[in-house]
């Protein structure tokens, strides 16, 4: 197992606090990647008046919400699952194919891996390569896929590094997946950021493999963390069926299950909230990529990575820098395989994106 080292995590702000003496209230977060929008307007004003759903108990079926998920995200109602954020998700569909041997593409999220441990199995990655800007080369890794491997874990659009894989290279995985039996789950968190969703997103996917898991969460895109609400589609039925037996009733709560109906069907938040991040991710692109202090890869969801190139200057010391101004970035010296010469940030509003990119570049 690789060790992680300690960092600030975007929710982190009491920590933040509590060491650099800055309220956290006046701290803008460009570590948490969550949507600077903030919440979908349809379901600030909708909760108020649904308010009194607490007073009963949610479907168990959760038929409306998996409707409602199922009609936003272009799949079968049959194939989605709903779970505690994410984060449950990806803890039952480990703990059900308990693989002895999984695969991960790094550097990324590292709760993939610390869930393969608790279930006891081993974790191996695959490194996306910085000299070819973090893609991946689709055929050497398909080459790599043996038999003794059970469960393939991705992040797409990849966290920290913002590349992506593409459908037709993802179906090339999965193909070279079902040969080797390997399980692939795919974590979409950030997809929806991305410039055109169906170039990337393997949803359409699961209607053809069985051997594939698509993770989806309403934190980052949706600005929700605290409501815990994630999904899971999958057209397995077998697996659904035994995830379904493990899951704890009720884990969505009422205002949650509301909060759903609502956010995944307000288009003018959708499009705006596209249209933000489209345009702010285009614009810094350029920016950085014009600096000579930095050398940034081309993201695809709403963060960016940049490697340092200056000489003399690490992740922590514009951490420090930006930090006492205010503003939060990355030190991503804490992802395997990468160094002290790296940071990343998520795209805010235009106002304070210029207040980061002053920062970073003076």
């Amino acid at each position: 197992m690789i060790k992680h080292k300690d960092h600030f995590h975007g929710s982190d702000l009491e920590k933040i606090e509590k060491i650099y003496g800055i309220k956290k209230d006046d701290i803008i977060s460009f570590s948490a990647n969550v949507n600077p929008l903030g919440i979908s307007p349809k379901l600030k004003d909708g909760i108020k008046e649904h308010i009194d759903c607490i007073t009963t108990y949610p479907d168990r079926e959760y038929s409306e919400l998996r409707g409602c998920i199922a009609n936003y995200a272009g799949c079968e109602t049959e194939n989605v699952i709903v779970g505690n954020g994410s984060t449950e998700l990806i803890s039952l569909f480990v703990q059900i194919e308990h693989p002895k041997k999984a695969l991960i593409l790094g550097p990324t999220y590292s709760e993939y891996e610390r869930e393969i441990s608790l279930v006891g199995g081993k974790t191996i990655y695959y490194p996306l390569r910085e000299d070819n800007d973090f893609i991946l080369d689709t055929d050497d890794f398909v080459s790599k896929l043996t038999e003794d491997i059970d469960l393939l874990i991705i992040c797409n659009p990849n966290n920290p590094t913002g590349t992506a894989i593409n459908t037709h290279d993802m179906r090339k995985i999965l193909d070279a997946c079902m040969a080797c039996h390997i399980f692939v789950m795919v974590d979409e968190t950030y997809v929806e950021f991305a410039e055109d969703v169906s170039k990337i997103s393997a949803v359409g996917l699961t209607r053809t493999y069985g051997n594939i898991a698509i993770l989806r969460g309403t934190s980052k895109f949706f600005a929700a963390p605290g409501l815990r609400l994630g999904y899971a589609i999958c057209s397995n039925a077998d697996l659904i069926s035994e995830i379904n037996k493990r899951k704890d009733p009720w884990t969505i709560n009422s205002i949650a299950v509301v909060a759903g109906t609502l956010m995944f069907t307000d288009q003018e938040y959708i499009d705006k909230t596209r249209a933000l991040i489209g345009s702010e991710r285009d614009r810094l692109y350029k920016l950085f990529t014009e600096s000579n202090r930095f050398k940034p890869y081309k993201p695809h969801g709403n963060f960016m990575l940049l490697k340092i190139l200056e000489e003399g200057i690490t992740s922590v010391d514009l951490f420090d820098k930006a930090i006492r101004k205010g503003l939060m970035i990355r030190d991503c010296s804490t992802f395997p395989y990468l160094g002290d010469n790296y940071i990343r940030f998520c795209f805010m509003n235009p106002a304070d994106n210029d207040k980061l990119a002053d920062i970073l570049l003076q």
